[in-house]
């Protein structure tokens, strides 16, 4: 990709699979979702677009956002570089769910990590909340308070955190002991991760209990890679995904603290033992 008005066509749209051995080092992306992403189909077509289409994409927010992300892997002598936004063809439901099965693995065997806080503007890591500016998101940048990106923090070895220029403002294992004070989880888990000293559910649960995602289902669908769980996707389902992840715990798994969950606003309803959501193990994290 370049940002001069041409569109490199020597970029390739690699299709990955488990068993591909010819990647061994290769960066990705961890970010905030917009409006103004670029997909699948938009990626894999720009070398063919008119030029006011291209001109189009080449102005969105999302476009920028890879394109600098492809900045950053090239300055690390990284030859690939995986997004989420377009590297997944979301029109086929097996691809999606293949994809979200294999999430935390594709983030836990990358080189490097770049999360881009996109609504941070200072030259340093936030320590401290700021509610005037982040007054949605418990006075954090919204990359703190979002699902998907709990596992993207945890299970690479190497995250960089960006500003929204782009200038690098610090490491996770640098700042764990913030990062543990803005997140709950814990820092021996931010600098060994979770295959070192695996908490029980109703813990992990407690991490994602004040985080929120654009789809309902998402609450369950984001914690998969954490709790060692594959199970397929049914968008539509709403808070029966929840409950399926559960369910599907309970069977493969002897942790009892699944259990433990609490009352929460969530619970809209009585007489089951399964959470509605996340929230209900608010208070597990000392478990």
């Amino acid at each position: 990709m370049r940002n001069d008005g041409q569109v490199d066509t020597r970029a390739k749209v690699l299709e990955y699979r488990d068993d591909e051995t010819t990647i061994n080092h290769y960066a990705i992306l961890s970010h905030r979702w917009t409006g103004e992403e670029v997909n699948y189909v938009e990626i894999t077509r720009l070398a063919k677009m008119g030029r006011e289409d291209w001109e189009e994409i080449r102005r969105r927010d999302g476009y920028q956002k890879i394109f600098h992300s492809c900045l950053q892997a090239k300055e690390g002598g990284y030859a690939w570089l995986w997004v989420d936004t377009c590297c997944i063809d979301k029109r086929s439901s097996a691809e999606l769910s293949e994809a979200i099965n294999s999430m935390y693995r594709w983030y836990e065997n990358s080189t490097v990590c770049y999360a881009y806080l996109h609504d941070v503007d200072g030259s340093s890591f936030p320590t401290e909340p700021d509610t005037s500016k982040y007054p949605e998101s418990d006075g954090w940048p919204e990359w703190f308070s979002r699902g998907w990106t709990l596992q993207e923090m945890i299970a690479p070895n190497d995250v960089r955190f960006f500003n929204k220029n782009w200038a690098h403002i610090g490491h996770k294992k640098t700042h764990a002991h913030s990062l543990a004070a803005i997140t709950g989880v814990p820092e021996h888990i931010l600098m060994d991760g979770l295959s070192s000293n695996r908490p029980c559910i109703a813990q992990i649960m407690s991490w994602a209990a004040n985080r929120t995602t654009t789809r309902v289902e998402d609450r369950a669908y984001s914690l998969l890679g954490l709790l060692d769980v594959n199970m397929p996707m049914l968008y539509g389902e709403g808070k029966k995904a929840f409950h399926r992840l559960q369910l599907e715990i309970i069977r493969i798994s002897n942790d009892q603290s699944v259990f433990a969950w609490g009352w929460s606003r969530e619970v809209g309803r009585t007489g089951s033992i399964l959470a509605d959501g996340p929230s209900c193990f608010q208070d597990c994290s000392g478990m």
